[in-house]
């Protein structure tokens, strides 16, 4: 049995990559048992031993990829539970709020870390009173406006951060990942995207005779 961190890491790594497999096969109509059973079967064989060393598929992938983020796996469980049961689907605001907001940290984050200016982000995620209280009044801002997504997601990762279950100790890497990043960052790019064509469409139909 692997240490906590490596387990917890490798099991995200896991559901994230059945969460993936479950958007690819699904539809609109959704998902067969067919699709179901393939992603059980690929969860599991996840784990098989493979190599010189027998270490499990996963710890391989987690050498491309990294620790994933406690966030990014929150969100692959909350799919992944949608596809598979009847569960409410969370509204396009939560969706729209929450791609923004981690657009917005990720370009403060990557850039200042990777030394574009003379002040780290990064180093305030080692327990900085600073980032838990901005922590907090973005959870309780959020949670007054009626979003509920962002501020469990920030919970979960707080209480995952205090308890150690990642080989980090940065309070960063609980909340975001580069993978996370620019999965937000395109989504955000999407969405202007269609803003925009929704109001050319708006404009040409206006001058339209």
């Amino acid at each position: 049995m692997p240490p906590l961190t490596d387990f917890v890491a490798l099991l995200g790594i896991d559901l994230v990559l059945c969460a993936g497999l479950l958007r690819v096969l699904g539809n609109k109509s959704g998902l067969s048992r067919r699709v179901k059973l393939a992603t059980a079967v690929v969860f599991v064989l996840m784990w098989s031993p493979a190599g010189a060393a027998q270490l499990p598929l996963l710890a391989y992938i987690r050498g491309i990829s990294s620790d994933l983020s406690m966030t990014l796996v929150a969100l692959a469980c909350i799919f992944a539970a949608q596809q598979l049961f009847p569960l409410p689907v969370v509204e396009k605001r939560e969706k729209t709020v929450l791609a923004a907001v981690i657009a917005a940290t990720a370009l403060g984050l990557y850039p200042l870390s990777l030394g574009w200016g003379d002040w780290g982000l990064y180093r305030t995620g080692w327990g900085s009173w600073g980032l838990l209280a901005a922590l907090l009044a973005v959870s309780a801002f959020s949670w007054l406006r009626g979003l509920r997504l962002l501020p469990l997601l920030i919970g979960l990762s707080l209480f995952s951060w205090r308890f150690g279950f990642m080989e980090s100790a940065n309070l960063w890497d609980y909340l975001l990942d580069p993978w996370l990043a620019i999965a937000a960052l395109f989504g955000c790019l999407k969405l202007g995207a269609v803003v925009m064509r929704d109001r050319w469409r708006a404009r040409a139909a206006y001058f339209r005779p």
